[in-house]
């Protein structure tokens, strides 16, 4: 943002190139013979709210591609299944072997035209362009191309694509994956890439919004060494969840947020008896954060929050008395239980990611200037007097205590100042921040200098809640042996505490792997001792390998065989870095895919982007990237599939993602039920449209030899336009439409089930073989058999039943008869849909063929239906019907016989859930409950603190204040209920579904 508003003077800013780093900008401005520094947090990026003021003068740096969110998006490419594509190369195959019948049949043609057809010129003469055999075994040669084009299959893209929009459409329609809190229904945003949500091996997630709800909850504290936030009972034990009591009264508070929850009436009570160490807890919460607060209405507060840690904390603050009421660039309002105190605003120390805590320097009404900091337990922890020694060892206790129940942490300390060194302090601060160079290390160390000896207050908890049912959704996900990566650009210690919430990483696993090196020697030696670890473990379990012969291997899926234990890997940007650079990938991919879990912190939108890409390349598996905000959408564009969830961080992601919904878990109802139904009715729709072409197109080839390679048809001309639209075309659609190997309540039971889409099972190139291979044999079947029952075939009268028409009724009678059947055996799930098609088109068959043969379309169409009656006078030879049904079984028996076999000896998975479910057809089936297991451990929590460097310095040049804050005469002597949307109220009795970032995740907190 401009230092001042805008004139006919003109100006220039020499800034640096445009590049894709969101915590970091350079530049000067030169305007009116002044001099400006530019950073950034002078910087708006594209897609920033502007908030706390109407208007402001600004100037584009960079526009368009140039952006920063622009630089971090990758290109967008058009997405493919492994279908489609194998699909293309099947299909030149096919033109392929097209081309090799018609150079068959022409070298056919031109050799009968010279050895036979020369002797029956008078009778049979070539036409006048014709002068020689092998022309004429040109011309046959496109005539050939012509009559078994129907081999390709050109009908079948669009055929695909209805089926894919049908899938679509199941997608859009299922309840069971609405959102009825939020009104929000699942969405197919395209209709392409369905079947390859059944083939899905990796996963990679956004945590914030994602796996969490991203609404963080104050907990718990540690005061002065006393933990609060436990509920206890008249016996002083802690109480259980069903034993809770209502929780803590704040109407005594006019102007309490109604929507926050807390169960331990002792700090209330402390507040209340006027502790010294609990007044300054939550006077420091209310003066140490960047919150702006907003009074529409008398009474009505509302907080904007730069992140809703701090909402969560001053929202605490607010409800146990002491209210933040408003702010200026130089002084705070609070209201201490019920008191209004204005504070001197000396300064802010901003937050970043290096400090990890920010500060405030204020002036109380006695004139005394006191610095409170909060931060990391572990960067203040250091930073107190050694006095607190005793302190500081208890309050650890309690830190790790809410570290072991999955809790966010802030460490609270406060420092008193003298009024000469702050007055020589402020001076060189003042100095150091008109640095034209190294101004950010300058301030750093005077940073540094004053957050030393401070006091210690205590400890803050919060709960950032998981999504409900994440725990379940990943569990069912890890055992469809679909791997699942955290790519966040939080913290490692909150990553880490919601990897443990959300069973990720688990107490039971063999090693959890923290790469954070700053060089590419420190980290490639990192991923180097994971490896080594891995090995020597896999080693001692008795797998009896080399561990240099692994090492040294470039075949990862050897690696990921003979690793033996569980492992996780947590990596943070600056490492990942340098792990993703072109000499170092592979290590860094080998390392990952060995560990059960992947963590990636403080990643930028680009690296997660550089991940999936990373798997992509040499992994040659399906990924699916899942988020919910603008630093997602590179992830989402590059990955096979993106899904958007549809949260509280706007809808950037949604609009770039193939797939959106609310909730985290309706994934598990995406893959393996629509995903892995998409797959497996796509792939038996394939395999029957290449077995029903073959069937009907190679009759042709065949009949060749017989009629001396004339290009003669076997079929009718309408039933070649009619087979493919409307004879077969409707049964297939069905199958590929509504078929189902297993309910839905199944394939969420049986999780296994998804494999055979990751192997790609179901339709390869081999699959694509046997079923033409299938279609082949039908074809020579149904030429060979009527054509030998014809040679000495007598009609009832004992005239010759062999002529050219019968013998074409006959045989496409029985091609459709036979397809028909074939379809009836391979739909797994009959509708009545499915019904009417099939047998639908059958009677849709008959009814044409006597049409066509009928005395009323002869007597208006002469010349196009010349074969009156033939269709009635063969089908009612006995012969006939006996060539039919011999034909039908001759070709269906091997495929009954051999899937009858296959059951019995080699069953698939599918095939026992389909055993089980008829042996407990009249029982009423419960998906079981997972158990919940609680786990224990020491881990350090990640500090709640969200931040971005610059509120601070925004906040005390006032460009970001309204002008009516700026009048605080009228706060003093308001006084109303508020709220504020950082909490959300849970319905009653719904505690049992909602899942906590807690340890204990059996017991969930009721808010």
């Amino acid at each position: 943002m401009l230092p001042c508003g805008p004139s006919a003077s003109s100006g220039e800013v020499i800034c640096e190139t445009p590049n894709n780093k969101l915590d970091k900008f350079s530049g000067t401005l030169y305007w009116k013979e002044n001099k400006y520094l530019l950073s950034n947090q002078n910087m708006l990026l594209r897609g920033c709210v502007l908030r706390n003021t109407e208007w402001c003068f600004g100037l584009v740096i960079f526009a368009g591609p140039d952006t920063k969110l622009m630089q971090n998006s990758g290109r967008t490419k058009f997405k493919r299944t492994s279908i489609d594509r194998l699909m293309n190369t099947l299909v030149l195959w096919i033109f392929g072997f097209l081309v090799c019948m018609g150079v068959i049949l022409a070298f056919g043609n031109a050799i009968w035209e010279y050895k036979v057809g020369a002797r029956f010129q008078m009778y049979l003469p070539w036409d006048t362009a014709v002068d020689s055999a092998a022309f004429s075994g040109f011309l046959s040669f496109w005539s050939y191309i012509i009559i078994l084009n129907t081999v390709v299959p050109i009908s079948l893209y669009v055929s695909v694509e209805v089926i894919r929009l049908g899938h679509s459409y199941f997608i859009n329609w299922d309840k069971k994956m609405y959102c009825a809190k939020r009104r929000t229904p699942a969405e197919a945003r395209t209709t392409t890439l369905n079947e390859e949500l059944g083939q899905v091996e990796y996963i990679f997630s956004d945590k914030t919004g994602t796996l969490t709800q991203n609404i963080m909850v104050f907990s718990k504290c540690s005061v002065h060494g006393r933990s609060y936030g436990d509920v206890q009972d008249m016996l002083g034990h802690k109480a259980e969840l069903g034993e809770r009591p209502e929780p803590v009264d704040f109407s005594f508070n006019p102007l309490a947020d109604p929507r926050f929850r807390f169960w331990d009436a002792g700090l209330l009570a402390a507040v209340q008896l006027g502790n010294p160490h609990v007044h300054e807890f939550f006077r420091l919460l209310s003066l140490c954060h960047t919150v702006m607060s907003e009074e529409k209405n008398e009474g009505e507060l509302y907080y904007k929050a730069q992140s809703p840690d701090e909402g969560a904390l001053v929202t605490a603050a607010r409800n146990f008395g002491f209210v933040f009421r408003a702010r200026t660039p130089k002084t705070i309002t609070v209201h201490e239980l019920g008191h209004a105190i204005t504070y001197q605003l000396l300064a802010i120390l901003d937050f970043n990611n290096v400090r990890k805590r920010m500060s405030v320097i204020v002036r109380n009404p006695e004139g005394k200037i006191r610095l409170y900091c909060k931060g990391a337990d572990t960067i203040l922890l250091e930073r107190l007097h050694p006095a607190n020694l005793e302190l500081a060892s208890i309050t650890t206790d309690h830190l790790n205590e809410y570290a072991g129940e999955g809790l966010r942490t802030l460490v609270l300390a406060y420092k008193d100042l003298e009024e000469g060194y702050y007055g020589d302090w402020a001076e060189r601060l003042r100095r150091a921040s008109l640095a034209p160079d190294a101004r950010e290390d300058r301030l750093a160390r005077l940073y540094d200098e004053v957050e030393h000896d401070m006091m210690l207050l205590g400890a803050t908890a919060i709960e950032d809640k998981l999504q409900q049912g994440v725990p379940e959704t990943i569990a069912i996900l890890t055992l469809a042996n679909i791997k699942i990566w955290v790519l966040t650009g939080d913290k490692p210690e909150t990553a880490v505490n919601i990897g443990y919430s959300c069973k990720m990483l688990t107490d039971d696993m063999t090693e959890v792997f923290v790469v954070t090196g700053h060089t590419v020697l420190e980290v490639r030696e990192e991923l180097r001792k994971a490896r080594e670890k891995m090995m020597d473990g896999s080693r001692s379990m008795g797998n009896g390998f080399s561990c240099q012969e692994k090492l040294c291997s470039s075949k990862l899926p050897s690696v990921l065989e003979a690793i033996a234990g569980e492992y996780a890997l947590v990596i943070n940007g600056h490492s990942l870095a340098h792990a993703l650079e072109a000499d170092m990938e592979l290590e860094f991919l080998e390392t990952a895919c060995a560990c059960k879990a992947v963590i990636c912190c403080r990643v930028t939108p680009l690296q997660k982007a550089q991940v999936v890409e990373l798997v992509k390349k040499y992994k040659k598996a399906v990924t699916l990237a899942i988020g919910d905000g603008a630093n997602d959408v590179s992830m989402i564009k590059t990955a096979h599939i993106g899904v958007g969830i549809s949260g509280l961080e706007g809808i950037q992601a949604v609009l770039a993602a193939d797939y959106s919904f609310s909730q985290f878990k309706f994934l598990q109802r995406l893959l393996l039920v629509h995903g892995r139904w998409s797959y497996l009715r796509m792939c038996k729709f394939l395999c029957y449209f290449f077995y029903k072409n073959f069937a009907f197109t190679m009759v042709h080839f065949w009949f060749g030899f017989f009629c001396g390679f004339s290009a003669q048809t076997v079929y009718d001309q309408y039933f070649i336009t009619l087979y493919n639209i409307v004879y077969t075309s409707l049964p297939v659609l069905a199958m590929g439409v509504f078929d189902q190997d297993v309910p839905e309540q199944r394939s969420m039971e049986y999780p296994k089930l998804y494999e055979p889409g990751q192997l790609n099972l179901l339709f390869n190139k081999r699959e694509f073989f046997i079923c033409i291979a299938q279609g082949i044999y039908t074809s020579v079947l149904m030429f060979f058999i009527p054509y030998g029952v014809f040679a000495d075939a007598t009609r009832g009268d004992g005239a010759q039943l062999a002529d050219y028409q019968s013998f074409a009724v006959t045989v496409a009678t029985s091609l459709v008869i036979v397809v028909s059947v074939q379809i009836g055996l391979d739909t797994g799930f009959w509708t009545a849909i499915n019904h009417f098609f099939i047998w639908g088109s059958l009677a849709v068959y008959f009814a044409i063929l006597f049409a066509m043969h009928s005395n009323g379309l002869f007597q208006m169409f002469p010349n196009q239906f010349r074969f009156v009656g033939n269709a009635q006078n063969t089908l009612a030879q006995p012969i006939v019907w006996l060539t039919i049904a011999l034909t039908t079984v001759v070709c269906i028996m091997p495929v009954v016989a051999f899937r009858f076999l296959k059951l019995d000896l080699k069953p698939e998975l599918s095939d026992t859930v389909r055993y089980t479910q008829l042996v407990r057809k009249k029982q009423k089936t419960q998906h079981r409950c997972m158990r919940r297991v609680g786990r224990a451990g020491s881990r350090r929590s990640g500090y709640a603190f969200s931040h971005q460097e610059g509120f601070g310095e925004l906040i005390m040049s006032g460009k970001n204040m309204r002008l009516s804050s700026l009048a605080l005469s009228s706060f003093t002597t308001r006084s109303s209920t508020s709220w504020i949307e950082t909490l959300r109220k849970k319905k009653g009795g719904d505690s049992s579904n909602a899942s906590s970032p807690s340890g204990g995740a059996d017991k969930t907190l009721k808010v």
